[in-house]
């Protein structure tokens, strides 16, 4: 009787590579699923800067939802992440305070909003603290001119503030800045809304929009 077997060491050289094989492929699909989390449902952001205290502090990590957006439009007082007319290389963090076709008024040291056919309604902002409560100034931020100045928003676009409202480059400063004169912006250039802090572990929370009496 002939018996007929394969190598010892062929068997196992080809244990080994489907090993490797199966290790690579599921290394591949973490990564795929990885990025396309990141791309298009939640991403990580350090916060740099103090342009948003007391809400966000430099240092601070947060996680924001990009799938919002894709299903609806960004509302008045959601914090954003979004790339500024003066520097579309970064991402800044922001307050919406301004909705396409309205107009925001800055005046003794208040925000106002103008609808179409209304008179100004007066925002009341709980979120600032006692430092910038009352203290939203025209351009320089920290001038502290209190002087009416208005902006009435083009469709499709957003007047952003930082709740630092005296240390703060936002929608008051862009139009400002360089060769740009423009202190809006475009919907398409922001990247979702700040969904929660996740680090240090001693400030996790989440964030619900802010209730204002604007009709």
């Amino acid at each position: 009787m002939t018996k007929v077997s394969s190598p010892s060491g062929t068997t196992t050289t080809r244990g080994v590579l489907f090993h490797i094989f199966d290790v690579v492929l599921n290394i591949v699909i973490i990564v795929a699923i990885v990025a396309l989390i990141r791309t298009f449902i939640v991403s990580p952001f350090q916060i740099e800067g103090n342009s948003m205290v007391d809400t966000l502090e430099n240092k601070e990590y947060i996680v924001i939802n990009k799938f919002r957006y894709f299903f609806k439009a960004p509302e008045r007082g959601d914090i954003v992440v979004f790339r500024p007319p003066t520097d579309p290389g970064k991402y800044y963090v922001k307050r919406v305070i301004g909705l396409p076709g309205e107009t925001v008024v800055v005046r003794d040291g208040s925000v106002y909003i103008r609808k179409p056919g209304n008179e100004d309604q007066k925002l009341s902002e709980s979120y600032l603290n006692a430092n910038n409560s009352g203290k939203t100034f025209r351009y320089p931020v920290n001038s502290g001119d209190t002087t009416e100045e208005d902006f009435t928003i083009p469709a499709d676009q957003y007047f952003l503030l930082g709740d630092n409202r005296q240390g703060s480059l936002d929608s008051r400063s862009f139009g400002h800045l360089g060769t740009h004169t423009t202190a809006f912006v475009p919907q398409n250039d922001i990247k979702g809304s700040v969904w929660f802090v996740a680090l240090p572990i001693t400030k996790v929370h989440a964030f619900t929009a802010p209730e204002y009496d604007v009709r």
